[in-house]
């Protein structure tokens, strides 16, 4: 039986020794035809980590790329265009994955042709428990299928769950720790990640997945396809802390970009309606406090969040903010004259 060929790519930011242990355990994936490609937005690592990613470049066993920034969707596009698999799969650099990991993301499309991308479960660290109950049917988290407002753009996001979920389905979305793509999402339909989403990249790949399902291509849910988010506690997303003033901007900002970008008017004030009553108001799931002073900081983000979302579509008009890609791209350009005037 033939295999599609898989590039794994690894966006890392401030990793130590949670990277390594994250590339020993796709080292010991045991398929046929992949790839690493681990793209770095690290600007020095500690001494020992430095030895061992240069040893795993030099012999080939990945594919080191250092980068002088630090964007999430950025990153992802860079490593596609240095790609060269059939299959894409996108894992975060704090995870630890079981034995036939690529075989159940790459079966799926084998499978069933309708399908641009494979959702993978995710077992987070801070719920542990959750991967010794893989297919506990006494787990009363455990979820069969989602109800339907999990297929709604509008609420989807507080309705998709790929943590409990145990059956495979239809999904809207993937999470961005655990996803694969066929490669023609990218070089055919010409689907890439959204640069203007920021920090932490809240909501990129809903951004993306909304995308991808314009071109006639379906989301599956894997859970099969299962890994463990570790989610550390310093590096990755974890260096912009949730408190923050930067943190909670970049939160309302993404989402309303997402909103603004690809909702009608109808699914854009069901999302709004949602996030107000969540995330400001602290009504459940996000059960946050419910203090007058509290309510209105949150509310105050959410407003600046909204203007700043609104400034972003209105400068897209004349910058899609595909920044860092196109520096990429103008600089292969130039280095490829450079190649042909130095031959003639």
């Amino acid at each position: 039986m033939s295999y599609p060929s898989i590039s794994i790519i690894i966006p890392s930011y401030r990793r130590e020794q949670i990277l390594k242990d994250t590339l020993e355990d796709v080292l010991k994936q045991d398929y046929p035809h992949f790839e690493i490609l681990v793209v770095d937005q690290t600007a020095s690592h500690d001494p020992t980590i430095q030895s061992y990613l240069e040893n795993l470049a030099n012999t080939n066993k990945i594919k080191w790329f250092r980068v002088s920034w630090a964007s999430l969707p950025a990153a992802r596009n860079y490593g596609v265009r240095r790609s060269q698999g059939d299959i894409i799969i996108f894992i975060d650099d704090d995870v630890q994955l079981p034995a036939n990991y690529l075989y159940s993301h790459t079966k799926i499309y084998q499978e069933k042709s309708e399908i641009g991308a494979v959702a993978g479960r995710v077992l987070d660290r801070m719920k542990l428990a959750d991967a010794e109950k893989i297919n506990d049917s006494e787990d009363p988290y455990t979820i069969e299928m989602l109800p339907p407002e999990a297929m709604d753009p509008g609420i989807a996001w507080y309705y998709i769950d790929l943590v409990h979920t145990t059956k495979p389905q239809e999904v809207i979305s993937t999470r961005g720790c655990n996803m694969s793509f066929r490669r023609e999402v990218f070089t055919k339909y010409n689907v890439w990640f959204d640069e203007r989403f920021r920090g932490n990249a809240v909501r990129e790949e809903s951004d993306f997945c909304l995308r991808l399902r314009q071109t006639g291509y379906k989301i599956w849910y894997e859970p099969d396809a299962y890994l463990v988010h570790l989610g550390e506690e310093t590096g990755g997303c974890h260096d912009m802390s949730t408190r923050s003033f930067s943190y909670q901007m970049t939160f309302y900002h993404n989402h309303f970009l997402m909103a603004l970008k690809n909702l009608t008017f109808l699914e854009q004030l069901r999302l709004y309606t949602k996030l107000f009553d969540c995330h400001v108001l602290g009504n459940p799931p996000c059960n946050k406090g419910g203090s007058p002073i509290k309510i209105l900081v949150r509310l105050l983000f959410y407003t600046l969040g909204f203007i700043d979302a609104i400034r972003t579509i209105i400068i897209s008009q004349w910058n899609d903010g595909q920044i860092y890609s196109k520096n990429d791209i103008n600089y292969h350009q130039l280095q490829s004259n450079k190649s042909l005037e130095s031959v003639s």
